[in-house]
Parts: structure tokens; sequence; C-alpha cells
């Protein structure tokens, strides 16, 4: 129960000092907020005993308090998404600043986490950027070339099909940047620059060579010199990449390009040269091996196989 009280009452006729007005209010306010507070403490206790014993009659518990183990699996989870969110922060600053203005820092502060649990999960700059790079480019050779050993169809159409699949898994999106960082950039930076040769073009060159002669061997290309073929075929890839992060925002409006028009049109001429014309056939495809890497002499070939090479 709530006590009451009952503040003095001074006689007129008090003999003591009479209180001061502005002393008498200032008590009176802390006495009933006192007051005030104990009875919302005693309030709010008998409703959380009302609320129990209600829930008991009807039978029903109160809520559990959230267990550990669930707060300890939703931490793991966080904990195992970290990598990624670090990855996705570095690739947009990667490509958004280089690869030089680019501070381990901002990658941090951009996913959400301190600098030094960044550095837990990568020890220096270097690491994180050769982590990005096998996470968005290098890791995709192994299921590319998964990908030629089961294609069945004509060569034509697996260039075709090698130059759709570079546009939307790798052009189109962010990790293109990194081609135009590491054509900006290489120099400065000798050890990325060996990296990103180990990792990427020597496998990306290795996987269009073996689509040239896998050309070849079936008759469907004509000889040619697998060494710069490869570059021929990798010229068009090199170029939108540089025109979506750079030559783009130069051109005018009026000369805008759609880039899937851009690689039909490039997988059109190039197929043009390579594909065996049937009046050359006969006097090209034995007389070179496509491993070689070289060029036919002259004098091996016959005047209508001279005209298909000239065209």
């Amino acid at each position: 129960m709530l006590r009451t009280f009952a503040l003095p009452v001074h006689s007129t006729k008090c003999t003591q000092r009479p209180c001061q007005p502005a002393a008498l209010r200032c008590a009176t306010r802390a006495f009933l907020a006192a007051q005030g507070t104990a009875a919302l403490t005693l309030l709010q206790a008998l409703a959380t005993l009302l609320t129990s014993q209600s829930l008991k009659i009807a039978g029903l518990t109160t809520p559990p308090p959230p267990s550990t183990a669930t707060t300890s699996t939703k931490r793991e989870r966080r904990k195992e998404a970290r990598p990624g969110e670090l990855l996705e922060a570095a690739l947009d600053l990667f490509v958004e600043k280089g690869f030089a203005a680019t501070r381990v820092d901002e990658v941090a502060a951009r996913a959400g986490v301190s600098k030094g649990t960044l550095f837990l999960y990568f020890p220096s700059k270097e690491e994180l950027f050769k982590a990005v790079v096998r996470e968005n480019i290098a890791g995709r050779f192994a299921e590319w070339n998964n990908e030629l050993e089961s294609f069945v169809g004509t060569t034509s159409e697996v260039l075709r099909y090698c130059y759709q699949v570079w546009w939307e898994r790798i052009g189109a999106t962010k990790a293109s940047g990194i081609t135009k960082l590491m054509l900006s950039e290489a120099q400065n930076f000798p050890e990325i620059a060996q990296f990103y040769q180990q990792e990427v073009i020597l496998p990306g060159q290795a996987l269009v060579r073996r689509i040239l002669e896998r050309g070849i061997a079936r008759g469907e290309f004509r000889p040619v010199n697998l060494d710069y073929a490869v570059y021929l075929v990798l010229a068009p890839m090199i170029f939108l990449t540089l025109w979506k992060h750079s030559l783009g925002a130069c051109v005018p409006d009026s000369m805008e390009m759609t880039p899937e028009q851009y690689i039909e049109t490039q997988a059109d001429n190039i197929l043009h040269g390579l594909c065996v014309r049937p009046e050359a056939s006969a006097g090209t495809s034995a007389s070179h091996d496509p491993s070689a890497g070289t060029q036919p002499s002259p004098s091996s070939l016959t005047p209508s196989s001279k005209r298909s090479r000239t065209s």
C-alpha cells in the first residue's frame, strides 16, 4: 500500500521563523517527484505480477529468453560472411580509386569492420588485391575450361559463347575494372604485375589458344599463327573494358555503343577470317601443324589459299 504523508501545518501563531515561499515550493516538488517514482515502480511490479499470473491461469508460459546457441550461430554466420564483405568492399574501392590510392582502413570502414579485423583475413593490401582477383577472375578458369571440354557445338559457336560469357560474368560487372587498373598501374607494382600475369593473362591466353586449336584440328578454322591469333581474339575484350571504364566518358552520346552489338560484330569479323572456305579447305588443311604457332611458307600455299589468307 502507498503511504500517505501529510505536510506539517504551521499555526499562524507559530513563533518559529516562517519558511521562504521559493524554498517551500522546491521541497514540495522534490517530495512529490519521489513519491511519483515510487508509485510508478510499484505499479510496474504489480503489472508484471498480474501478467505472469494471467498466463499461468491460461496455461501459457512467458517466452524464454534468446538462446545462447542461437546468438552464437548468428555470430558464426556473420564471421563466415566477413571475408566476402571485405572482398566486395575492396573490389569497389580498387576499381574506383586504383591500387595505389586505396587504403586498407577505407576498405575496413566500407565493410563495417576495424582495420585489425581486416588484417586477420588478409595480411597486406597486396594479399587483399590478390584475393579480389582470384575471387572475381582467376578462380573462374577451371569452370571455363570444363565448359570448353563439354561443349558439343561447332568451334564458331564456342567462340561466340566465349565472348557472351565473358561479357556477362566479367565485362559487364565491376570486375572488368581490374583489367583497367592493371593497364594503368602494372609498371608501378612489379609483384602485382607478375601475379596477374601468372593467374590471369597466361590462363586466359591458354584458354583462347585451346579454342583456336580445336577449330583447326576439326577442320573448321584455317591454319593461323596461334601466338598472334590469341591477341586477335582478346583485343575486343580489352577494348570494351577501356570503353566501359575510361574511353566511354570521352565520347559524345551520339556515338554511344551497345557492348553486345559490338561483340557480335567483332565475332563475325574474326570468324570470317578464321573459318575455312570451301575453295580453300583442300589446299591448306594438311600443310600446317596448328600447334607450331607459325604460318605455312608462301610456297606451300595454293593460289586459292593465298586469296583466303589476304581476304
